[in-house]
């Protein structure tokens, strides 16, 4: 029996990596086993202009007649500077083609900022969000909706579906036997946000680096990911005095990035709030790895049934304290590991991901 054919829709590519279309791949080869065949395209208005885009997306979207589209969303995909206002363009092209139309709001909430130009942009930004949920058949929400701020009630076309982590299943990230780690204890940090944020991220990481230094001896930092190697230098002149074996690695290949999680011991996440869409976290939960991690606004169900320690950002040195914990006490850590490979299985691998979206791409119109 030939598999029913779905389309997953782009816009610009990210660099240096493209974590959406990560997403895509990822779920396209769970999906194979639903009998679902998933196919990325773009509508790359960058490269065209939103004219020729818009045009040529028009002309492919005669040969989708009937399937579903399943068209990714954050902003900057759809526009320079956040302002994705060529958006529902996009999916009205879609419907007018006759495809059934999927938005997977990987984008849950509007952009911050205390700027003129940053309450135009959420504006913006809402507007669109609002307008895509009404034109969509469904909507898929990668945390739960309740906790969206712009949705005042269930939406009937909306369905909550996790990310699961852009990284290859592997037996290294269920089992530690045979990972060398020299006798050190290791931290990971799976990237680092730029700006502002990044420096705050660096200082909390080195600040809780040297304080459970300073009291277990010889530790091991590996920092992998977007932005590591741009914050090597701070790192390095921040820790150079201290029992922290510093290794940044970098942008690495799926298996490299499981390789280097699953010879650590726990993952620091400082990025901000976790939640079930914050795919650098879960990439050390499908691991088997401890999380420390601080709660926010979009932390819910599913994401809190992982291995997670809670730090406090408004507290002084309370992630060293919760790192220092995690790190001394090899009972704790171990449940905690459990805890993580428990809710991958349940939650977040890519099996599970893909039955969910097999139940909608199921339905008939």
């Amino acid at each position: 029996m030939s598999r029913q054919r779905v389309i997953a829709l782009l816009g610009r590519p990210d660099a240096p990596t493209d974590a959406v279309e990560e997403y895509c791949r990822y779920l396209g080869e769970a999906l194979l086993a639903e009998d679902f065949e998933l196919i990325i395209e773009r509508a790359d208005w960058n490269a065209t202009g939103w004219d020729g885009a818009l045009n040529e997306l028009r002309r492919r979207a005669e040969e989708w007649r009937g399937a579903w589209v399943l068209a990714q969303y954050t902003a900057l995909a759809w526009s320079a500077r956040g302002f994705p206002i060529h958006f529902p363009r996009v999916l009205k092209s879609l419907k007018a083609a006759g495809t059934r139309v999927g938005v997977v709001f990987h984008d849950i909430e509007p952009y911050g900022g205390t700027r003129m130009i940053d309450s135009l942009r959420r504006r913006v930004q809402l507007h669109v969000m609002l307008k895509a949920l009404r034109l969509s058949d469904t909507a898929v929400f990668t945390v739960p909706m309740e906790r969206v701020s712009w949705i005042k009630q269930e939406p009937g076309n909306g369905c909550f579906i996790p990310v699961g982590a852009n990284l290859p299943t592997s037996s290294e990230a269920s089992s530690r036997k045979g990972i060398s780690t020299g006798g050190k204890l290791s931290v990971a940090v799976f990237s680092i946000t730029g700006g502002k944020s990044g420096r705050w991220e660096i200082e909390n990481i080195v600040e809780a680096l040297r304080f459970a230094a300073s009291r277990i001896g010889d530790l091991r930092l590996i920092v992998l990911g977007r932005n590591a190697q741009s914050a090597e230098a701070e790192l390095t002149n921040r820790l150079h005095d201290s029992p922290v074996e510093l290794h940044v690695l970098g942008v690495l290949p799926g298996e490299d990035v499981v390789r280097s999680l699953s010879a650590s011991d726990v993952l620091l996440f400082v990025r901000g709030p976790i939640s079930t869409r914050r795919g650098s976290a879960i990439a050390g939960i499908a691991c088997g790895l401890p999380v420390i991690a601080f709660e926010g606004s979009e932390t819910a169900t599913r994401i809190t049934e992982a291995g997670l320690a809670f730090f406090s950002p408004q507290k002084k040195g309370d992630l060293g304290d919760v790192l220092l914990r995690v790190l001394e006490d090899e009972h704790y850590r171990t449940s905690l590991a459990q805890r993580s490979l428990l809710a991958k299985r349940q939650y977040f691998s890519w099996r599970v991901i893909a039955a969910r979206y097999a139940e909608f791409l199921r339905k008939q119109p």
